[in-house]
């Protein structure tokens, strides 16, 4: 199905446009300074950082994965949100202190303090891997939105995507991001109110309406099997994902430059807290929009999925978009679907400029580089980065649904460097060749699990991160003990950090 916006539709999605744009303006000449491009010159309150983190882990994936995964499989993935009263509490009692000890601009700093500067320089590298191929799926994400609702080429509005996100990032940098986090999580929360309210509107029950059906077409269910080969169970979504939520939060330069912009260490603490309490209704209401558009095509006889409307389950929000929203609702919606997009692009740009900075160029080239040449060189690396970014959205639709791909994808990268800085944290005994040695083998044991064996994608980072810890730990007993100081860099040997 190949349909059109109305006039009144475009002009809805071109007005978010040109405001996001002028939104970049307002802050382009507020920095003086690299710290204030990257970090926003640490000004932040507990509130913005919370929702800005927020923002940041929901992007078009969020929004088009979410409610496929439901109308494709079950409603059981609506409990990941339980993995975060694990992982929440473990990153700002042991992860925050660390990085905020030294004002790091980059979590990986920490690694080189522990370990060494070639620990630091391979979490950095893997971070960026990772944050390129994330930000294509969920540059493409959109792009199939629009393509699907407008008729526009796949091709052109991945370009128009990049080139927007990209455009805000290097003028304003991180204050400007935050900002249009906050703004845009706004939209994204009140498109997905608006499907929940047309849609009940027409099926038949309302709310007890669209429960009965999904019931009874076994969308509401929880499997309690202990058997990791089972796709999606409620250990799975609780435990497996608490390390994948811990990848997120707690080794994520996207997420931990976020905390560097808080005025103290206990405002990116409540921050983090603040996130826990808003993530849980807003995941909620992600994956039960997957239930509601289930149980409204089934109250009307038809599946768009099997009878060939939409190409696959990822589709179905836009389908749903276009054919029961009035004109410019649709608009809204498309631009509640882009608008994530573009936060979670910018967040994912601006961060990788960070890592290349800090953890490349200044750290290894050049380490006597002036102020006003970093400011510069960032605004050069977040075009670049974004130019890259969009470049490998073209070749993403291989990668798989938009869900599964995203959580394979933190994993094979996120399991075995969230490993390492366990590593360092827990252990005093471990050292820097143990390290690359615990990776190494979490690599190799990841890698076949993932793409060669039926364990669930769920259980992926634990896998990566427990098998890298282990191995680690048992390598750092061949290898002799480094004689530099651990005071302030295991959990051991930590003390308070100055605010």
């Amino acid at each position: 199905m190949i349909a059109r916006f109305s006039s009144l539709d475009y002009i809805v999605f071109a007005v978010y446009l040109i405001v996001s744009t002028l939104l970049g303006f307002a802050f382009v000449k507020k920095h003086s300074s690299v710290k204030e491009f990257l970090l926003a010159g640490r000004s932040m309150g507990a509130l913005m950082v919370g929702l800005s983190i927020l923002s940041a882990m929901f992007s078009g994936i969020s929004y088009l994965g979410a409610p496929s995964e439901v109308y494709a499989h079950d409603a059981s993935y609506v409990l990941v949100g339980l993995s975060f009263f694990i992982a929440t509490p473990i990153t700002t009692a042991v992860f925050i202190p660390f990085f905020y000890r030294a004002k790091f601009f980059t979590a990986y700093h920490y690694l080189e303090e522990r370990f060494s500067v070639g620990v630091r320089t391979l979490a950095s590298a893997l971070f960026i891997t990772r944050v390129l191929l994330w930000l294509a799926l969920a540059i493409y994400a959109p792009a199939l939105a629009l393509e699907q609702v407008t008729g526009l080429p796949l091709g052109f509005t991945i370009v128009v995507t990049g080139a927007l996100a990209t455009f805000y990032a290097a003028l304003g940098g991180m204050q400007a991001v935050i900002w249009i986090d906050a703004i845009q999580f706004i939209i994204l929360f009140g498109g997905q109110l608006l499907i929940f309210i047309v849609a009940f509107w027409h099926i038949p029950g309302g709310v007890a309406g669209a429960y009965e059906i999904a019931r009874a077409g076994g969308k509401i269910t929880v499997d309690l099997s202990l058997d990791p080969m089972v796709r999606v169970t409620l250990w799975g979504l609780l435990l497996g994902q608490a390390f994948h939520a811990l990848v997120q939060m707690a080794t994520d330069q996207v997420a931990v430059q976020r905390y560097m912009t808080a005025t103290s260490l206990k405002t990116a603490q409540r921050g983090l807290w603040m996130r826990l309490w808003m993530v849980l209704p807003v995941t909620a209401l992600f994956y039960l929009s997957g239930v509601v558009l289930y149980a409204y095509y089934q109250s009307q006889h038809f599946d768009p999925l099997a009878s060939g409307a939409i190409r696959r389950a990822d589709q179905i929000l836009p389908y749903f978009v276009v054919n029961a929203l009035p004109a410019g609702m649709g608009g809204l919606l498309i631009s509640a679907i882009f608008s994530a997009s573009m936060s979670v692009s910018s967040s994912g740009i601006n961060a990788m400029t960070t890592a290349a900075l800090m953890d490349f160029y200044k750290r290894l080239w050049r380490p006597d580089v002036s102020e006003a040449e970093q400011l510069r060189l960032a605004r050069w690396m977040t075009i670049g980065f974004g130019v890259l970014v969009a470049a490998l959205a073209f070749v993403v639709e291989r990668m798989g649904t938009l869900v599964e791909g995203a959580v394979k994808m933190m994993a094979i990268t996120g399991g075995p460097l969230l490993g390492l800085f366990f590593l360092g944290m827990l252990s005093k005994r471990a050292n820097a060749k143990g390290a690359i040695v615990g990776w190494l083998a979490g690599i190799a044991v990841l890698l076949p699990i993932c793409f060669a064996s039926n364990v669930s994608f769920l259980w992926h980072a634990c896998i990566g991160c427990v098998v890298t810890y282990v191995t680690g730990l048992a390598a750092s007993a061949f290898f002799a003990a480094e004689s530099k100081s651990l005071d302030g860099l295991t959990v051991a040997t930590r003390y308070v950090p100055e605010e």
